[in-house]
């Protein structure tokens, strides 16, 4: 029997037979019912695989735990039992401290599906044969002979020594492991993320430390009212000014911060304060280096890679997954629940995700919100069906861990329950939101400013689709941008920042305008808000790694905090400003209040209000009028206690 024709009723009955909760996406969004094909295909095949999972794997929590066997692992016995995933190789051997570095000695034996395994019995006292510590490599022996030196992509800690090109791979087995003293925090009502990275939260010239962000950051991240960090960088890559989104070994926690043990303690430390921890996790595509790194592991470009053009992309210089294979599945997946488990992250930030989305990476695409973007063979649904594989994975193991979707295209269903057909997020990031802050400093006069525009562009998002909005992050504060304040206030934030000066005209509009941007954001744009660390005092400077480009200088990969405690500074304002309005947030609750009713955009007097979670608020954009006895709709009389700033 042939299949019922896309877009015929009987399609659509089948579709909505296949997904259990279909029906109530199409509630939400009618004009889906063209498209209930498209949603029937995505759902059939996460089922698929979710079900061939169970049949040859034993499910997906068996499959999920790939890093307890593959690797280097010590036995009860106090052997070790090593395992690796190479089907290009023709020999795989260990080598390392332990034996002179004597690259065939120990060789792996070959098993079925390209896996390898080797098992070293302890020494004659029973002791290990690789201590904590040592240094390991992979041998692989090439189909063509090449002699290949590798770290197993599986590493839990990679270093690089003094002035060595490459990583060196460093068995992790500690006596004494990190004991987490304090349970996870329940999942917030309201989700206010302070956007961190380790390595640049000290005002010193070098790279900061767990321990520096555990002991010094975490404090003033609470104090400031943010319920959840977003830790970047953490993943290991080689290269410090990728901001770590060239990700070489994705088991092992970044060691230019510290160790293992240290990052669990930072976790722990956040939890204690009631602090959720979400890492920004990079399954988008992987570094292009191989001594280091996962590409031509064992000697071909499809190990864990798609090969040919398809396995590179174009503008990142960097290899892409071939999510349809089941070792990189098994590979993903226990990245996942690595992360969730080994170290206790509440969950994730998906980075790159419309570059996994569509065959195309988003490169040159508009993305106009025509439904027919969303839908076809551009949409490469290997890569969103593994997506939908990783939130069910995360959200089955902990119910209350958190994800959110890096994506500019606005993918219709993404943030939607997978048995709706969805993809599965909790969240997306608003990115059109910080474009459109930037977009009127460069190009409009504070008198020219649209407030029909930026009302459309605060509440411009899918019904029921949770949001993090943002009036700028990391992209923003980044060399060759400009931060708002910086956008705002430009060279007089080196001169005219102390209290001892008069205010002058700029310094007087950036502060307010830093203030009702942020405000006007929190309030209007979504249902969790998101802060680069430092934007929220009007950090002074932008962020540049040390690289060639600037002789390797640590000037600018550093934040200064240190300015918020100068009395004598206007920092304070700003921070403390960021503070009150988050703690406003505790108290209402608006971010997971209903969307705001927005009762008034005038463009004559520059006036925006609307109402949310009980509140009114209420602003003026105008560069010169004040208004008094100013009229305005509420649902609900009487008497409003008035905030001014």
């Amino acid at each position: 029997m042939a299949a019922p024709a896309e877009g015929s009723e009987a399609a659509l009955k089948a579709a909505l037979a296949d997904v259990p909760e279909l029906a109530r996406l199409l509630e939400i969004d009618p004009y889906l019912k063209p498209y209930a094909v498209d949603f029937q295909r995505r759902y059939k095949q996460f089922s698929q695989i979710l079900n061939s999972i169970g049949e040859n794997e034993g499910g997906i929590d068996k499959f999920s735990r790939g890093y307890e066997s593959f690797g280097v692992h010590r036995c009860a016995d106090g052997g070790l039992y090593c395992k690796e995933w190479a089907p290009g190789a023709e020999g795989v051997f260990l080598t390392g401290d332990f034996n002179a570095w004597n690259p065939f000695s120990y060789p792996y034996k070959k098993l079925d599906y390209g896996k390898w395994e080797l098992y070293i019995p302890p020494k004659k006292n029973k002791s290990v044969l690789v201590p904590h510590g040592s240094k390991l490599k992979v041998v692989i022996k090439s189909k063509s002979g090449e002699i290949l030196y590798r770290i197993s992509p599986w590493a839990k800690y990679v270093v690089r020594e003094a002035d060595n090109v490459n990583y060196d791979w460093i068995h992790w087995d500690p006596e004494h492991l990190y004991k987490f003293k304090h349970s996870r925090p329940k999942k917030p009502r309201s989700l206010r993320i302070y956007e961190s990275h380790v390595g640049i939260s000290s005002h010193e010239g070098k790279v900061a430390s767990y321990k520096h962000f555990t002991c010094n950051v975490l404090p003033r991240i609470k104090d400031l009212g943010y319920n959840c960090i977003q830790l970047m960088a953490i993943m290991e890559h080689a290269y410090y000014a990728s901001f770590g989104y060239q990700i070489t070994s994705f088991f092992a926690a970044s060691s230019r911060y510290g160790t293992p043990e240290e990052l669990k303690e930072l976790v722990d430390t956040a939890h204690s304060m009631d602090i959720i921890v979400l890492l920004d996790v990079v399954h988008s595509h992987a570094s292009k280096n191989s001594a280091d790194g996962l590409n031509m592991f064992d000697g071909t470009d499809s190990c864990y890679f798609h090969s040919g053009p398809r396995g590179t992309h174009d503008l990142w210089d960097s290899r892409l997954f071939a999510y349809s294979s089941w070792e990189v599945l098994r590979f993903l997946l226990s990245n996942i629940r690595w992360w969730l488990e080994e170290y206790r992250f509440d969950g994730f930030r998906f980075d790159g995700v419309t570059s996994m989305l569509y065959h195309h990476h988003g490169i040159g695409q508009g993305f106009s919100g025509d439904y027919s973007e969303y839908f076809g063979l551009q949409v490469d649904e290997d890569a969103l069906t593994y997506l939908m594989l990783a939130n069910h994975l995360a959200h089955t193991l902990y119910p209350d861990s958190i994800t959110v979707a890096e994506d500019v295209s606005g993918m219709p269903a993404l943030c939607s329950p997978i048995s709706q057909g969805g993809g599965g997020f909790d969240y997306r990031l608003a990115m059109a939101i910080p474009d459109k802050w930037i977009q009127l400093l460069k190009e409009f006069k504070d008198e020219d400013w649209n407030m029909g525009n930026i009302v459309y562009t605060l509440t411009n998002r899918r019904y029921l689709e949770k949001c993090i909005a943002y009036a700028e992050s990391h992209d923003q504060a980044l060399v060759g941008d400009k931060t708002l304040a910086f956008w705002l206030m430009d060279a007089e934030m080196y001169t005219n920042m102390s209290v001892l000066t008069p205010f002058t005209p700029v310094i007087d509009r950036g502060i307010q305008l830093h203030k009702m941007i942020r405000l006007i954001t929190h309030g209007l744009g979504g249902e969790g808000y998101l802060n680069f660390m430092g934007n929220e005092f009007g950090h002074p400077e932008w962020l540049d790694f040390p690289r060639k480009g600037n002789n390797e200088s640590y000037h600018y990969a550093r934040r200064q905090f240190h300015l918020t405690d100068d009395d004598l500074l206007r920092y304070k304002f700003l921070n403390n400003f960021d503070r009150d309005m988050n703690r406003l947030e505790e108290r209402f609750g608006w971010l997971s209040a209903p969307q705001a009713y927005v009762s008034e955009k005038h463009e004559g007097n520059k006036i925006i209000a609307f109402e949310r979670a009980g509140l009114l608020f209420i602003f003026n954009f105008h560069p010169s009028k004040s208004y008094t006895d100013y009229r305005v709709g509420t649902a609900l009389p009487g008497k409003y206690p008035f905030c001014y700033q």
